[in-house]
């Protein structure tokens, strides 16, 4: 009988955690829920908050880079080697690989703790990005997000990827990777869309677009 309850208790923990339709699982980690797709490997959508306090330590955890699959979806995103094969191919063609871009930041999770920085490192949490991407307009999103949080406290953010530009193995490049920034003091969204390729940062005004066009496009409302 203890083993019965024991079986179903681990089984209702399971399904909080992690839900499924026919492509994407919904997981839920500490500071984030993730709707990863299992035939792209890359999630579809990331939801989370900043805050002031998850921001703003003193003596934030260093940046390991440790990133790894997902325990709660192990074999679907077990894709480093995947990774690999894309920046082997694309260096053999003499054009430039790509990052494994966070969706929500590394900077973002690494004032609570072991547990939760090495969360963020879940491939559920990545997308394959062009390094100009990752490192010019997408970072300088992210460091905004922050600021707004320091700023105002509660900031309500989503991100996600769509589209195919490239496949490689089982893993695809997504065309696309956009965000949605809402500011709960200020009542105000931000929106932005961005063209995964290699071409040189050029700002974040030149890439927003209004919240209801985001909802549209990707089918998931932002309140």
């Amino acid at each position: 009988m203890k083993k019965n309850l024991l079986a179903s208790f681990a089984i209702l923990l399971s399904s909080i955690a992690i839900s499924y339709s026919q492509d994407t699982v919904r997981i839920k980690h500490t500071n984030y829920v993730t709707v990863y797709s299992k035939s792209l490997k890359y999630p579809v959508l990331v939801e989370w908050w900043e805050t002031k306090a998850k921001v703003a330590c003193v003596t934030p955890l260093p940046r390991k880079d440790q990133f790894a699959p997902d325990p709660l979806l192990p074999f679907e995103t077990d894709l480093q080697k995947g990774y690999d094969q894309i920046n082997k191919q694309h260096k053999l063609a003499g054009t430039k690989g790509v990052d494994r871009g966070h969706m929500c930041p590394a900077a973002s999770n690494e004032c609570e703790g072991a547990k939760v920085l090495t969360e963020c490192f879940y491939f559920s949490n990545m997308a394959p990005q062009f390094h100009s991407l990752n490192a010019g307009n997408w970072k300088s999103l992210e460091t905004l997000e922050r600021q707004l949080a320091l700023q105002n406290d509660s900031v309500h953010v989503w991100a996600g990827s769509l589209g195919e530009l490239e496949r490689v193995g089982s893993v695809s490049i997504p065309k696309q990777c956009w965000k949605v920034v809402y500011v709960s003091k200020t009542k105000e969204y931000l929106a932005y869309i961005f063209d995964n390729n290699s071409n040189k940062p050029d700002g974040l005004n030149s890439h927003k677009v209004d919240v209801d066009y985001l909802s549209k496009l990707t089918g998931y409302k932002f309140n």
